[in-house]
């Protein structure tokens, strides 16, 4: 099957998106067309914010929003290690530095206890001026949003939602997108709401700083494209792009339902001898994937073997690990920390939910791999799996 069926969820849409597609060619606003409007109060009410503005893709929300917060050389901005590489690189394009703190064990987002401690360190240090925390909503899950805007409030930090697999994700009916005083998304289309294309979207409740974007996004204009008052970039969404966007919203309701009796499915029927995800009370996942945590990485290798035959290449590429590179040979828990390190070495994917046929067997893709466990070797550091290679 298909790690991300694209094919199969068009097909339900088909009539919608093609119709809005032959809207836009017919009317030939392909810039900031009027679809474009359309769908940011679209995004704005679904979100329960007051202004949503459009870019590009998901790295560009990330960067425009840092810029908007006067965020750049010699502040630090508090992160994650555990994500996907654009999150870090973001801070660095907007010129400010990274500092990563741990990961809650059970989540994978970013630990509440970690950041603080983080904060306290950089302030000690004085070598960079403490601006800004950057969450990430990871495999669809937000992050302690209680404890992290208490945090920011506390030290008088910036907070941005990195909400590009969180979409659609929930805490107590407040969904993501809205915490924070900037929140991003990502349209890639892999992404729970996915263009044919890429695109994002940057959402706040601050009315400057949506101005401070909208002029951003188009060269940094003032009251024309002509009036240049910033130094800004050219990030905007197609029309074509929101176009699509608009109906695959107005449908987003219908599909997180299923995902959600899809990720029971699986929950219901996976090996003890697998850790799922875990989604504290109170909170909704939008399911980005469904993640499972082997014993080791040895143990995730031969998990990730045995689903090969059952499964496309695409799924066992995606289950890989999601550390960042580091430029110095050390253990990647000195430099990222424990947690961190430990759970890049055997956590796995399981194929999104996006199809309309149904769902494999949640065990079943994974059972022979427990026939062949054996005790894996350990790092001195953090006990985390060592992964014996032969000779180059």
């Amino acid at each position: 099957m298909q790690f991300i069926d694209l094919k199969a969820q068009y097909d339900t849409l088909r009539d919608r998106i093609d119709a809005r597609i032959h809207q836009v060619l017919d009317h030939g606003g392909y810039i900031m067309g009027p679809e474009v409007k359309e769908f940011e109060a679209a995004l704005s009410a679904y979100c329960g914010v007051e202004h949503t503005i459009t870019c590009a893709n998901g790295t560009d929300a990330l960067v425009l929003a840092l810029k908007a917060l006067g965020i750049g050389p010699g502040d630090a901005v508090f992160t994650t290690p555990f994500t996907f590489f654009a999150t870090a690189e973001a801070i660095a394009l907007a010129g400010a530095r990274p500092v990563f703190a741990d990961i809650d064990p059970r989540t994978f987002n970013i630990d509440p206890a970690s950041l603080e401690q983080a904060i306290l360190r950089t302030e000690q240090e004085r070598k960079f001026l403490p601006k800004a925390v950057m969450t990430v909503d990871l495999f669809g899950l937000p992050a302690d949003y209680d404890a992290i805007e208490a945090l920011c409030e506390k030290y008088k930090l910036d907070l941005v939602e990195d909400a590009a697999q969180g979409f659609g994700g929930e805490i107590r009916g407040r969904r993501a997108g809205s915490f924070g005083t900037v929140a991003t998304t990502s349209f890639f289309p892999a992404k729970p709401l996915g263009c044919y294309g890429d695109g994002g979207a940057i959402f706040t409740n601050h009315e400057g700083v949506a101005e401070r974007l909208r002029s951003l996004r188009v060269h940094g204009k003032g009251g024309d494209k002509y009036d240049n008052v910033r130094i800004g970039t050219n990030s905007r969404l197609d029309t074509l792009q929101a176009a699509i966007l608009i109906e695959k919203l107005e449908a987003f309701p219908d599909e997180m339902e299923k995902r959600q009796q899809v990720a029971q499915r699986y929950t219901n029927q996976l090996p003890n001898w697998l850790t799922g995800p875990h989604v504290p009370e109170g909170y909704v996942s939008s399911w980005a994937q469904y993640s499972v945590l082997a014993e080791s990485g040895a143990e995730r290798t031969r998990i990730m073997k045995a689903c090969r035959p059952r499964s496309s290449t695409s799924a066992s590429r995606k289950a890989t690990s999601r550390s960042p590179r580091t430029p110095a040979r050390a253990c990647s828990a000195c430099r990222w920390g424990p947690t961190s390190a430990r759970r890049t070495r055997a956590a796995c994917s399981k194929p999104s939910i996006r199809s309309r046929r149904a769902p494999p067997d949640g065990a079943s893709a994974v059972r022979t791999a427990g026939e062949a466990r054996r005790p894996a070797r350990r790092c001195r550091h953090t006990s985390r799996t060592r992964v014996r290679r032969r000779g180059r």
